[in-house]
């Protein structure tokens, strides 16, 4: 084969993998339970652990940002590569012998089939719907990483210290757009957070020792009295949405109307007239109906970059690119 014919080549199957398609179904004749084992474990374990169904849905967003839906937050550093776990967002991710667990099971029933990215996307869906929040499609395919590097994850994933310009930015970045915004922050309506993701709201916001105009003064006295009571508190952790946190409900967008957005990025949604108008329609509309939205962005945000086709890999432990 000639030069020119290389490249024709090479294009071709650049073409066939990058236009490969995830579907619904896609292991059903090289691994036919493979969705059925991930969906018995979560069923089996989550109830154990149900505060775990957060941070499993935060796994598959933070993935996503980086590099595309591809597993690669799941790998572990080594001596001559700090990875997307060492970032500062991923630091407080929880779940991942979790996701190694369902790998394990897989791997008994089907070697080297089913992706750790596949496996992230099933089991974010299957928590929340096991703890009583909205199911969504998760159509599979997607092909393992093998790159995964600290200072992407630095600089993709949206810090809860965003302010508005910054959260668009990041979100376009990934093909999203303002309404993925407002309905994927939804999620905060379960789940916690720790006092440094916000105490600068409370104590430091400009750098002048003040507090965050934007806060609800009470609420932010309760936060100093009762959570945060120093700025430098590491530990303790504070609930996203006050007394509905294992809820999946539209008291999240209650909230911010109330300015009770614990993140700056939270508050940033008011901001905005285009994501102040989403946050009003889903609160005059109906739960069914920001669920079904909440799916529809889901999908969206797991068709992120995906590797499909013959890009990438499928490893055979999450942790570790295969050698």
């Amino acid at each position: 084969m000639g030069g020119f014919g290389l490249i024709v080549f090479a294009l071709l199957v650049y073409m066939s993998s990058s236009q490969a398609q995830l579907q619904l179904g896609f292991y059903s004749q090289s691994c036919p339970n493979a969705e059925q084992i991930v969906q018995n474990f979560v069923n089996q374990h989550i109830h154990n652990a149900p505060s775990l169904a957060a941070p499993l849905l935060r796994m598959h967003f933070h993935d996503c940002f980086v590099r595309g839906c591809d597993g690669s937050v799941l790998i572990n550093s080594t001596s001559n590569n700090q990875s997307e776990k060492a970032a500062t967002p991923n630091l407080t991710l929880r779940g991942f012998g979790f996701i190694e667990s369902v790998k394990s099971l897989l791997e008994a029933a089907c070697p080297g089939v089913v992706s750790c990215a596949d496996i992230i996307a099933l089991v974010a869906r299957d928590a929340i719907v096991a703890t009583g929040g909205p199911s969504w499609s998760v159509p599979t395919g997607r092909r393992d990483g093998t790159i995964s590097n600290v200072t992407e994850a630095q600089n993709d994933i949206p810090p809860p210290t965003s302010n508005f310009t910054n959260l668009q930015r990041l979100f376009a970045n990934v093909g999203l757009d303002l309404k993925d915004l407002v309905l994927l922050s939804g999620a905060h309506t379960i789940g916690v957070a720790h006092c440094p993701s916000f105490s600068n709201r409370l104590y430091n916001f400009t750098g002048v020792g003040d507090q965050d105009p934007a806060l609800d003064s009470e609420y932010a006295a309760n936060l100093k009295s009762r959570k945060c009571t120093t700025p430098n508190d590491n530990t303790t952790i504070v609930e996203m949405d006050p007394g509905s946190r294992k809820t999946f409900d539209l008291s999240y967008y209650s909230n911010l109307l109330k300015r009770r957005g614990l993140f700056q990025s939270d508050s940033a949604l008011t901001t905005n007239s285009a994501t102040l108008a989403t946050i009003n329609q889903l609160l005059s509309g109906s739960l069914q109906n920001f669920y079904a939205e909440f799916a529809t962005s889901m999908e969206k945000m797991g068709r992120i970059n995906v590797k499909t086709g013959s890009t990438g890999e499928i490893r055979k432990i999450c942790a570790v690119v295969n050698s």
